[in-house]
């Protein structure tokens, strides 16, 4: 992908379908991860999966739901290991916030996953929050979506 000229990387809706492929695409589903595979499985056929691909196929996702307080959340975002630091997960979390309908958009990601701390910042996401207690060390940092509203 030529980050001067992104309009090679596609983001579309997954269908029910796409979940077989996005599986090569999640480095945890791809190393035998069932329970990864079977979330990814649920998350097509919900339609809460937003697929991004080039020519070579997929490169990554973003899951969008609303059962966070009925605001939107994003509950997963993986990009391929080859596809990583090439703005394909900025470029997803744009299209998720372009496609949430609640006022709202929350996200959250372990104190460990530096990575996504810095994408988010670099995206203008504020931190909103700190929980302990779903990772055995490792808290949970929430984030909110520039574009929301605020309450």
């Amino acid at each position: 992908m030529d980050l001067e000229n992104p309009d090679d990387l596609a983001i579309r809706h997954a269908d029910a379908s796409d979940w077989h492929v996005l599986v090569g695409a999640d480095s945890i589903a791809a190393s035998g991860d069932d329970a990864r595979r079977a979330s990814i499985r649920r998350w097509c056929e919900q339609g809460s999966v937003l697929l991004a691909e080039d020519a070579s196929g997929p490169l990554g996702y973003i899951v969008l739901e609303y059962t966070f307080f009925e605001q939107g959340f994003i509950t997963m975002m993986m990009v391929a290991p080859s596809a990583r630091r090439r703005g394909v997960g900025a470029r997803l979390l744009k299209a998720t916030e372009a496609a949430c309908t609640s006022t709202k958009l929350f996200t959250s990601t372990n104190v460990s996953n530096h990575p996504m701390q810095l994408l988010l910042r670099r995206v203008g996401w504020s931190p909103v929050g700190l929980l302990h207690g779903l990772d055995e060390g490792d808290p949970e940092l929430f984030y909110l979506c520039p574009g929301a509203q605020p309450a």
